[in-house]
């Protein structure tokens, strides 16, 4: 059953885009695992009695800092290589500890459509954010611990292009 559902992606893939591989299966897979951690989440709150609440505003720019910078982190940086290296080549350095990588080209759809998600922040904060959110609801003092690290981070990397900025203006 999963070979026809794939070997039928795979026709609807050819068709989609005849002219460029579109690792449909590989988008599939990945769809059905954020809807697994969406669901496991959704069951560690239930089995542990956590009702969300709306969150505080301090909570969501707190989130939403933590989210661009551990998405950022993941995807770009240079020390976190190692993690996307199986699904990845390296290109070039990209400035600020960050470089820039191509998908490998696989014969795997699914290996494929994580190399794109790994090296894509924006489409890794949807996962970010969703388990931030969701260790928000399970463990709220120690994700917001966390979170905090990473919103320093992110304050921290903003101030230092800014500064760099300045000094090349004050260079002029």
């Amino acid at each position: 059953m999963i070979e026809s559902l794939r070997a039928r992606l795979n026709r609807v893939g050819q068709s989609y885009a005849p002219h460029e591989h579109r690792p449909l299966s590989g988008y599939v897979t990945a769809m059905g695992g954020f809807g697994a951690l969406a669901a496991a989440l959704a069951v560690a709150a239930k089995a542990k009695g956590s009702t969300p609440e709306r969150p505080a505003p301090a909570d969501v720019v707190l989130l939403s800092l933590a989210t661009h910078k551990l998405s950022r982190l993941l995807a770009k940086d240079s020390v976190t290589s190692p993690l996307r290296a199986p699904f990845t080549r390296y290109t070039e350095p990209a400035g600020a500890a960050e470089l820039n990588e191509e998908v490998r080209d696989h014969e795997s759809s699914l290996k494929h459509g994580i190399g794109e998600l790994v090296t894509c922040p924006f489409c890794l904060a949807v996962w970010v954010a969703t388990g931030l959110t969701g260790g928000l609801v399970l463990a709220p003092r120690l994700t917001r611990m966390a979170a905090v690290a990473l919103t320093a981070t992110a304050v921290s990397d903003f101030l230092q292009l800014g500064y760099d900025i300045a000094k090349k203006r004050a260079e002029e």
